[in-house]
C-alpha cells in the first residue's frame, strides 16, 4: 500500500511563483555553502568543535527552509485540497507532521 502512496504523491506537484522559486533557490544556496565551509574546515583540520557549531547552524537552516516549505504546502496545497474535498490529503499532512516530529 505504501508504494500506491508514493506513485499517487509523485504525480503531484507544486507550481510555485518565480519569487517564490527565487527565494527558495537563494536559502538552498546559502545551505550549500555552509556545507562548502564544513568541506574545508575538514580539509583544514578545523577544531571538532568549530566544525560541530558549523553543522548545527547547518541544521538549523534546512529546519528553517522545511517549515518555509512546509507553511507554505498548508497554505496552497492543503488548503486547495481541503475546499475541493480531498480529505485524504488529511492523511498525508498527518504524516509529514510525524516525519517532521522525528527529529
Amino acid at each position: 500500500m505504501e508504494n500506491n502512496k508514493c506513485d499517487k504523491c509523485c504525480d503531484k506537484k507544486t507550481h510555485r511563483a518565480e519569487n517564490e522559486k527565487k527565494l527558495l533557490n537563494n536559502r538552498l544556496s546559502r545551505i550549500e555553502g555552509q556545507i562548502k565551509g564544513v568541506r574545508k574546515m575538514i580539509s583544514e583540520d578545523a577544531y571538532c568543535n568549530d566544525v560541530l557549531i558549523q553543522l548545527s547552524a547547518i541544521e538549523n537552516s534546512v529546519k528553517s527552509l522545511s517549515n518555509q516549505v512546509l507553511e507554505n504546502h498548508l497554505y496552497t496545497c492543503i488548503a486547495r485540497d481541503m475546499e475541493n474535498g480531498k480529505v485524504d490529503t488529511i492523511d498525508e499532512i498527518i504524516s509529514l507532521f510525524k516525519r517532521f516530529n522525528k527529529r
